[in-house]
């Protein structure tokens, strides 16, 4: 299994973000249902890691709080490879994210050497039009969500297909 740990966008969100998609010849937009914001990616694991993984991210406690995305940019930057929302800084997501990290590696995972950028991804890049993709930042550079509050956290299971990853709420 291939596994992640993300927060969910709720639908008002995920409407505003689906309404700024376009514009961007040969991007591969994101579907309401591949919209999250991924906390820690884990990757492919058995069934014992799994549980181990399961237990792990139980014992995490951490009081609920209000976010916003903000912003948009992309990953890549000689060839944008992903485009994304960003998130308005707010610290404690951060420290959620600190536990998770914490507890994934007392359970074995070894530490994520990227930094962590909180984001949802919008698109896909692909040779894509860069006067095109320069145009579209510009023009959402400004994007801000509503606030949302956070009372949870999702392990997700991702499957591959030709379409772009399915992605499963697994607890």
């Amino acid at each position: 299994m291939r596994l992640f740990v993300a927060l969910d966008i709720p639908d008002m969100v995920a409407q505003s973000l689906l309404l700024i998609g376009g514009g961007v010849p040969g991007a591969r937009w994101m579907g309401r249902e591949q919209l999250h914001l991924t906390l820690r990616f884990i990757g492919e694991t058995d069934g014992r890691q799994g549980r181990d993984i399961d237990d792990a991210l139980t014992t995490i406690a951490a009081p609920g709080f209000a976010l916003e995305l903000h912003g948009v940019g992309t990953f890549g930057s000689r060839e944008p490879r992903q485009l994304w929302a960003g998130v308005r800084t707010n610290p404690a997501l951060m420290h959620l994210q600190k536990k998770i990290e914490t507890a994934l590696q007392r359970v074995g995972f070894e530490a994520e050497q990227r930094k962590f950028t909180p984001h949802v991804t919008l698109a896909r890049l692909k040779a894509v039009s860069k006067p095109k993709l320069i145009e579209y930042l510009s023009h959402h550079a400004l994007y801000t969500s509503a606030a949302f509050d956070v009372t949870a956290f999702q392990l997700y299971r991702s499957t591959p297909t030709p379409n772009g990853s399915l992605y499963t709420v697994e607890r």
